[in-house]
C-alpha cells in the first residue's frame, strides 16, 4: 500500500494506517507498509513497533520478528514497557516461551500487563506450573495488585491441575478486592467444578447477577463430570440461551454414563430447535452407538451426516468406523474407511480393531501391513490391536515376531496392554513355559495389572492339565493383592481338577474372609433401536418382559428337544 507522493507522509499518519490494517486483520499489509516506512527514512516509534511485532506473531515469520526485536535493541526502545510486552507477546505466539520470559526478566520496569503477559504465554502453551509460579512471583516481588487478566490466567490454570490452594487463595481476594464480574465468574466456577467443590462454585454461579451461556456451560459440565447427571438437566434446562457447546456437555454427560436413549432423545429436541449440531456432537452419539452396540441409531445419525452434507473429517470417519465395527457391520465399516479423503493413525487402528474383535484376523494383519507401506505412524495402540488379531487368530510367530519388532524396529516400548496379548496368545497356543517367562519380564508392574495376566496362565495351566505351573501361579499370586474373583475362582478350578478339596476349601475361605465375591455376568442386546441388558442371576422383575422371554426360551428348547428325537428316529 502507497501513500500519496504529492506529500511527504509523516510517521504519525503511517502510524495511524498501520493500527487500521491491524484492527482488520491485514497483517501481512503491515509488513509491507512497515516496509515503506523504513524506506522513507522515517523511524518506528513505541507506537509503530507493537502494532508491527503483533502482525508478525501472527504471521510467525520468526526472522522479521528478530529483525525488529534487532531494531528496537539498536534505537533503545526494548527498554520501552509497551514495546517489551509486545516483544514477549510476539515470542508468545512464535512458540518461543524461554525468550518470552527472558524479555520480562529483562525489562527495567514492569507493569501488571507484563506479569499478565507472561502467566498467558506460559497457559497458552500448557505450562501451567510456571504460570502459577508466576503468579506468585508476582505476590512477592511486586506491589502491584492482580487485574482481571492476572486472574482469570491463573484460574485457568489452577483448573487444569486441580490446584485448590491458590484457586481459593485467588477467591479470597476478588472477595475482597473485585466485584464479580462475568469473566471471574465463570473461572471460578469452572475451577471449582473442576477440583469438584461443586456445592462451592454453584453458590458462586447463583450469586452472579450476570450470567453468559459460557458460566451456564461451565456449572452444567461440572455436574456431568462429577457424574451428578439430572441436577446437569435441571440446569441445562433453565439456561435461558442453549449454544452447540452446552447442547454438547449434557449429551456428552449422557453419553458418558450410558444413558444413551436421554442423549439422543436432546439430539433430536436441538433439531426442533434449529441449532446444527457440530462434529463433537456427531462424534459423541456414534460413540455412544459403539459402547451399547446401538446400530439402527447409529446408522440414523450416518443417515443424517449424509443428508445434511456434514463433511466427514477424520474425525467423524474414525467414530463411524468405530461404530460399524463394534456393532458386527465390518463390512460397511469398510467401505467407511475407504471413502474417507484423510486417515490417521485413530483410522487404521480402529478398523484393524474392529476387524479382529469380528474373526477377521487376517485380513486385520493385511491392513497392518498395508499401513505400514503407505508409511502411516505406528503407535502403541496399534500394536494393541495388531496382537489381538493376532491372538484371535492364534498366529503365534506372527504375534511374537510383531511385538519384538516394536522395541527392535519401531522403537515402541511395550506396556502392559502388549505383554497381556502376547502372553495370553502364548497361553492359548500351550506355550506355558514361554509365558511365564514373558511375565517375569514384566518388571515393576502393579497387582492389578500382573493378577489379569497370571489368571490368563492360571487358566491355560488349567485346561492343559499342567498342576506344576499353576502351583508356581498359585505361589506368586500369594504375594500380590488379589481383589479380583476370577483369580481366586480359577486357583479353585485347578485344585478340584487335581482333587485337592482341601486346598479348594481354603481358597472358598479366604475369598470370604477377604470380602471378595464373584459378580455376575451382563450382557446386552439392541431390539428395534431400545437397548436391553440381562444379568446372570438377577430378579426376573428387572425386565418387564421376562416372563414372555422365559416362556418363549421354554418353547424353544422344547421344540429343539422335539426335532432331535424325530432325528434320533430317522
Amino acid at each position: 500500500m502507497k501513500m500519496g507522493s504529492l506529500q511527504a507522509p509523516s510517521l504519525l499518519m503511517y502510524n495511524r494506517m498501520l493500527k487500521s490494517l491491524a484492527e482488520s486483520k491485514s497483517f501481512t499489509k503491515v509488513l509491507a507498509l512497515f516496509g515503506e516506512l523504513r524506506g522513507q527514512g522515517l523511524h518506528p516509534d513505541n507506537f509503530t513497533l507493537p502494532v508491527v511485532l503483533k502482525s508478525v506473531g501472527r504471521l510467525r515469520k520468526v526472522i522479521e520478528g528478530e529483525k525488529v526485536h534487532g531494531y528496537a535493541v539498536k534505537t533503545g526502545l526494548e527498554f520501552d514497557s509497551y514495546v517489551c510486552n509486545s516483544l514477549m507477546g510476539m515470542y508468545a505466539a512464535l512458540g518461543k516461551i524461554e525468550i518470552t520470559h527472558k524479555v520480562f526478566d529483562e525489562m527495567p520496569e514492569r507493569d501488571v500487563v507484563s506479569w499478565n503477559g507472561l502467566i498467558s504465554s506460559y497457559v497458552g502453551h500448557g505450562r501451567f506450573e510456571d504460570a502459577i509460579g508466576v503468579f506468585k512471583r508476582m505476590s512477592w516481588e511486586s506491589n502491584l495488585k492482580a487485574d482481571e487478566g492476572t486472574i482469570v490466567s491463573t484460574l485457568s490454570a489452577c483448573s487444569v491441575l486441580k490446584n485448590l490452594e491458590i484457586g481459593e487463595r485467588i477467591y479470597r481476594y476478588v472477595v475482597t478486592e473485585f466485584e464479580m464480574s462475568v469473566r471471574i465468574g465463570n473461572a471460578l466456577v469452572d475451577m471449582f467444578c473442576k477440583c469438584g467443590c461443586l456445592d462451592k462454585a454453584r453458590a458462586i454461579f447463583d450469586s452472579m447477577r450476570d450470567k453468559n451461556v459460557k458460566c451456564w456451560t461451565s456449572m452444567v459440565s461440572g455436574y456431568v463430570s462429577n457424574g451428578r447427571i439430572d441436577e446437569a438437566r435441571e440446569l441445562f434446562e433453565r439456561s435461558p440461551v442453549k449454544d452447540v457447546v452446552l447442547w454438547t456437555a449434557m449429551m456428552n454427560g449422557y453419553v458418558q454414563f450410558n444413558r444413551f436413549d436421554e442423549a439422543l432423545e436432546l439430539f433430536r429436541c436441538m433439531q426442533t430447535k434449529g441449532i446444527r449440531p457440530d462434529n463433537f456432537v456427531l462424534v459423541s452419539l456414534l460413540t455412544g452407538c459403539a459402547q451399547t452396540g446401538a446400530l439402527d441409531q447409529g446408522k440414523w445419525i450416518h443417515g443424517y451426516i449424509c443428508e445434511n452434507r456434514v463433511t466427514v473429517d477424520k474425525v467423524v470417519g474414525t467414530a463411524l468406523v468405530n461404530m460399524y465395527a463394534k456393532c458386527g457391520c465390518i463390512e460397511t465399516a469398510l467401505e467407511v474407511f475407504y471413502e474417507m479423503k484423510e486417515r490417521d493413525t485413530t483410522s487404521w487402528t480402529s478398523l484393524i480393531y474392529g476387524l479382529a474383535t469380528n474373526g477377521m484376523s487376517g485380513r486385520a494383519l493385511d491392513l497392518y501391513y498395508e499401513m505400514e507401506n503407505v508409511g502411516v505412524r505406528l503407535d502403541d495402540i496399534t500394536f494393541v490391536a495388531v496382537l489381538t488379531a493376532c491372538n484371535h487368530g492364534g498366529f503365534v510367530a506372527e504375534g511374537r515376531r510383531i511385538f519384538y519388532s516394536m522395541t527392535e524396529r519401531h522403537k515402541i516400548q511395550p506396556k502392559s496392554e502388549h505383554y497381556s496379548c502376547l502372553i495370553d496368545l502364548l497361553c492359548r497356543a500351550g506355550l506355558l513355559d514361554e509365558a511365564e517367562e514373558l511375565i517375569d519380564k514384566m518388571h515393576g508392574e502393579s497387582d492389578k495389572t500382573l493378577v489379569p495376566v497370571y489368571c490368563s496362565l492360571l487358566s491355560a495351566a488349567r485346561n492343559y492339565g499342567n498342576v506344576k505351573i499353576a502351583e508356581r501361579v498359585a505361589e506368586k499370586l500369594e504375594k500380590v493383592e488379589v481383589s479380583d474373583s476370577s483369580a481366586h475362582t480359577l486357583l479353585a478350578s485347578v485344585y478340584a481338577s487335581a482333587n485337592r478339596w482341601e486346598d479348594v476349601t481354603n481358597v472358598r475361605r479366604k475369598m470370604k474372609d477377604l470380602g471378595i465375591r464373584k459378580f455376575p455376568g451382563c450382557s446386552s442386546i439392541e431390539v428395534d433401536g431400545v437397548s436391553h441388558e440381562f444379568i446372570v442371576g438377577n430378579d426376573p422383575s428387572s425386565h418387564p418382559k421376562m416372563d414372555e422371554i422365559n416362556s418363549m426360551l421354554h418353547q424353544t428348547t422344547n421344540l429343539m428337544l422335539d426335532l432331535e428325537h424325530e432325528e434320533i428316529e430317522r
